[in-house]
């Protein structure tokens, strides 16, 4: 009788671990449980730890809850202004009603990514070349905002959407390299435009200034004179100007005594009548 009674225990004993073995689920932190029994939705979402199902009658179906990268595939299309591209994306996001996730929507990762192929062609359409290539941040904001709006209803929460790369055709990067070193030439030409057109007006000052010392125009001279000749490799073809050759014909006459200087005007003395004529070249008559 002792030995049935605790063969009875035993297998009793074992029954129930059998049974706490099966009806034994572990949620883990990143994780939250659905259960279902008998193909219902039974109670709350199960939060992480240990939690008890009924064997054969109840079925826990678990929900990551971490964000999810999500890559795009390339898509091709045709922007406002015409130009043939292909845009890659990736979108970040996270389930927020496990219950919903599961049976609102058959595949929700799935869903995802064909709602943001699908927007992220339209944002092709719609924008211009330019805004691709430099106002990502607006295009982004837009492309969150087509994928978050069917999304919140499947119980997933889109946090960030980012155009990674944007392929151009061949011909359109050479045509937009042509076009930025023409711009780049621009400014060069209008640079140098604008440094001689400043170096002309300190000229112009500096000419007037030495107008008005003639001695400081030979002292600049001399200085160039000197800044050339420190070169040994070049021959010096020094220009003398007009003005020394006045200062030193005035300087001639003045050391001549009884000389009246040269005004430039025709001398009419006695001593100019009675110097021959100059001889007549021009094969015309004479004068009398």
């Amino acid at each position: 009788m002792g030995v049935d009674l605790l063969v009875a225990v035993a297998a009793a004993g074992s029954a129930a671990v059998v049974y706490l073995a099966s009806a034994a689920r572990v949620v883990k932190q990143y994780e939250r449980g659905v259960l279902f029994r008998l193909g219902r939705v039974a109670g709350e979402v199960r939060p992480p730890g240990l939690t008890l199902i009924i064997p054969f009658v109840d079925r826990l179906q678990k929900v990551n809850m971490q964000i999810v990268t999500l890559p795009i595939p390339a898509q091709e299309g045709i922007t406002r202004d015409n130009v043939t591209v292909r845009v890659d994306a990736v979108v970040y996001f996270r389930v927020v009603d496990a219950s919903s996730a599961l049976v609102k929507v058959e595949d929700y990762k799935f869903a995802v990514s064909q709602m943001a192929q699908t927007s992220l062609r339209s944002i092709i359409g719609k924008s211009d070349l330019d805004d691709l290539l430099s106002n990502r941040e607006k295009l982004n904001q837009g492309l969150e905002l087509m994928i978050d709006s069917p999304a919140v209803g499947w119980g997933v929460q889109v946090d960030r959407v980012e155009i990674k790369d944007v392929s151009l055709p061949d011909t359109m990067k050479r045509s937009m390299a042509r076009q930025a070193e023409a711009d780049r030439e621009r400014r060069a030409r209008i640079i140098n435009a604008d440094a001689e057109l400043q170096a002309s007006h300190k000229l112009a000052e500096a000419a007037q200034q030495m107008s008005g010392t003639p001695a400081a125009l030979q002292l600049r001279l001399l200085q160039t004179v000197m800044a050339v000749s420190a070169e040994k490799n070049s021959t010096l073809v020094l220009p003398i100007p007009v003005e020394l050759l006045h200062f030193l014909e005035r300087g001639g006459q003045q050391q001549l005594p009884g000389r009246a200087p040269d005004t430039g005007a025709p001398d009419t003395g006695p001593e100019a009548a009675r110097q021959p004529p100059a001889p007549h070249t021009d094969g015309g008559p004479r004068p009398g």
